[in-house]
């Protein structure tokens, strides 16, 4: 790595740091205060809220990190060009590709920090941090591993195999025991269940079979207000969003699933959309080249601030708008995946090709 090659990376890591520093602070803060409403409710404390805020960081950190890389990328960039330094190299001879090659190699440090936070430390402190806030609010209710997540809230046992949103569950059974000793009442099967408050669930084509002495009545399916103390955020550690699994985890699962001929959709989106946004980090950085050699030359932070933040903004709305669509209209979560990173390269060549 020469002199010059080494400069520029300085540069812009330093940069993308400070972003995204700022960027976490900010982050922990919004989820600081979205704990709030959980204070007080069994052993949760402001210091368990305080806790679970540093554990979910790396997580944030693993999904700031693309759009961090390119508002850091223009100012530690920007800075160089204000000060007439990207003007000097470029008098010397190094040309546009000469300058893309040293970005690369501090896009490729970002590129393994995004790797081992979002496949080592990230869904592993995060799954943590929804244990011990699980305890601390619901220490009355036990729950077991195995198909799915078992739940057992006083005579109700509830069995959930997967998790479709932040309050949104499928494939939801409800076993409801007689009071007092271990008869089994009824048997109950929901395609959705959507937590409507803190004690209520609705659930979604809902049929249930009662045993009653010798008879076994067949309920409609239809739909119904399922009230239990079991709420979606104690179930939202036991069913783990796809988006927050390691690629190792992923990959496992996904074989798994087309192994018993079940809907692997929503995990190979997830397993996908998370190494092309590792990919994405490398054209953000890339990206903020041809702009520091073109109009936002002389451009203060603050512009260039706006235009990494505007950029990134939509490319997180537009992957998760198509992650929307996949689930929802069956679409080809591969080519989905790759997508919007798809769209950040192919206009980062062709402003790179532009630039002079």
């Amino acid at each position: 790595m020469s002199i010059l090659d080494r400069y520029i990376v300085r540069s812009i890591l330093g940069s993308v740091l400070l972003v995204l520093l700022v960027m976490l602070v900010l982050g922990g803060l919004v989820v600081f205060i979205s704990q709030q409403g959980n204070i007080g409710m069994g052993h949760y404390t402001l210091a368990d809220a305080l806790w679970f805020t540093l554990l979910n960081l790396p997580q944030q950190a693993y999904q700031l990190l693309p759009i961090t890389a390119l508002m850091g990328s223009l100012l530690g960039l920007g800075a160089l060009a204000r000060g007439s330094e990207i003007t000097v190299i470029r008098a010397t001879g190094v040309s546009v590709g000469r300058l893309a090659a040293s970005a690369l190699i501090a896009a490729s440090v970002l590129i393994a920090l995004e790797a081992v936070v979002g496949e080592f430390v990230a869904p592993q402190l995060q799954q943590v941090a929804n244990e011990e806030r699980a305890f601390s609010q619901y220490n009355t209710i036990s729950f077991g591993g195995g198909t799915g997540a078992w739940v057992r809230d006083g005579n109700l046992i509830l069995n959930v195999a997967r998790q479709s949103g932040s309050r949104q569950f499928g494939g939801m059974r409800v076993f409801k025991l007689a009071t007092g000793h271990h008869q089994l009442l009824s048997i109950g099967r929901a395609t959705r269940a959507t937590a409507i408050g803190h004690d209520r669930w609705l659930l979604d084509d809902y049929t249930a079979s009662r045993f009653s002495g010798e008879r076994v009545t067949v309920r409609a399916p239809g739909r119904k207000v399922l009230r239990t103390n079991v709420s979606a955020n104690f179930l939202g550690f036991t069913v783990q969003d796809p988006q927050q699994m390691s690629m190792r985890s992923l990959w496992a699962l996904i074989h798994y699933l087309r192994a018993n001929s079940l809907t692997a959709g929503p995990y190979v989106f997830a397993f996908w959309s998370r190494i092309a946004r590792i990919a994405a980090i490398a054209f953000s950085v890339l990206l903020a080249v041809p702009f520091v050699l073109g109009s936002m030359r002389s451009a203060g932070a603050g512009a260039r601030t706006l235009l990494g933040l505007a950029i990134g903004i939509f490319f997180f709305l537009l992957q998760r708008l198509i992650e929307s669509g996949t689930i929802v209209f069956h679409l080809n979560p591969v080519i989905l995946a790759w997508l919007p990173t798809a769209l950040l390269a192919t206009v980062t060549v062709l402003l790179l090709a532009s630039a002079r």
